[in-house]
């Protein structure tokens, strides 16, 4: 007998939340060792894998893949591949928990970009969570201080191309199936970081100090067998993760769903503290109080104004 609704929609939205977390803190393990580009290039690997053995050929065939918008499923996943780079190279910098509530802007921008290219308008609840989420995010990084990182800008820009991202994914959702939105973005990143691995893989431009900047472009080195492991536990993860949420926005209404994604930001702490010795201040934990309180918000407001979602509203990765 299948289980009430209510109750199986926040169960796939935490374990989603919860294999979002691990794999941003294995990324996060692996940052001083290796280069991003190699650790996105085996999660690709493994993810297409897992897509057109399993996945594809149980969902309709390959014939699904076919698209008469391949541009702009390419211009779409190419935002998401940047958004992506954007947020691992902080990880290499920045606590976990910084980056994830700075990267929960999002949900802010979307609803600033769904009016300025969609037309959609949105009422003063979602203006006023707007501004207190903006507030809560200054909180976290308090430019102008002693704290401030200027890494703290690169989960800022990875929230601007997620909701480009997403933008494209309203555009793109009623004409083309779930499948195809999800296969383009795994293919954009393996074209990307093969790129960057075959312009930095020597090492050459390698060298500034700088923990980030190293990531991005440290040479590629043969992995060990344990961090082999860990990257194609990285690609596994997110295509689990991935298919989690969709599920548990298919099985749930949104709102109820939603807010369980924001639990990112407590495994965030949690995972942050027991493996990298990390613990937000007060200021911190203000910030992302804030960043939490108003995106519940703009997701009731959401729901109130019934407004449809291609794909859900806080799924980075």
């Amino acid at each position: 007998m299948d289980q009430p609704k209510s109750s199986t929609g926040p169960a796939w939205a935490l374990f989603a939340a919860f294999i979002f977390s691990i794999n941003d803190m294995l990324v996060k393990f692996l940052a001083d060792d290796y280069a991003l580009h190699q650790v996105v290039f085996t999660r690709s690997i493994v993810s297409l894998l897992i897509l057109l053995v399993f996945v594809v050929p149980l969902a309709g065939g390959y014939k699904q893949l076919r698209t008469k918008r391949l541009k702009l499923h390419m211009v779409r996943a190419l935002f998401v591949v940047a958004a992506n780079l954007f947020f691992f190279t902080a990880l290499a910098d920045l606590p976990l928990a910084t980056v994830v509530s700075i990267f929960f802007v999002a949900p802010f921008l979307i609803t600033i970009f769904s009016v300025i290219f969609l037309g959609e308008v949105v009422g003063v609840w979602r203006w006023i969570a707007i501004l207190v989420g903006l507030t809560g995010v200054l909180l976290v990084v308090r430019p102008g201080t002693e704290e401030f990182n200027i890494t703290a800008i690169l989960p800022v820009l990875a929230a601007i191309c997620y909701a480009a991202f997403h933008i494209l994914t309203r555009k793109l959702g009623p004409d083309e199936n779930l499948l195809t939105l999800t296969f383009y973005t795994p293919v954009a990143m393996l074209i990307v970081s093969t790129i960057i691995g075959l312009s930095v893989g020597d090492g050459n431009f390698s060298g500034s100090g700088h923990r980030s900047l190293e990531f991005l472009v440290r040479p590629w080195q043969w992995p060990t067998g344990i961090d082999f492991g860990i990257m194609a536990f990285i690609g596994i993860g997110i295509t689990v993760a991935g298919a989690a949420i969709a599920q548990a926005y298919r099985v749930a209404e949104a709102a109820l769903v939603a807010p369980f994604e924001y639990t990112a930001l407590i495994y965030a702490a949690i995972l942050g503290y027991l493996i990298f010795s990390e613990w937000p201040d007060i200021f911190g934990w203000i910030g992302m109080s804030l960043v939490l309180g108003s995106g519940l918000v703009i997701v009731w407001r959401e729901t109130v104004n019934a407004r449809p979602r291609a794909v859900p509203l806080n799924s980075p990765r």
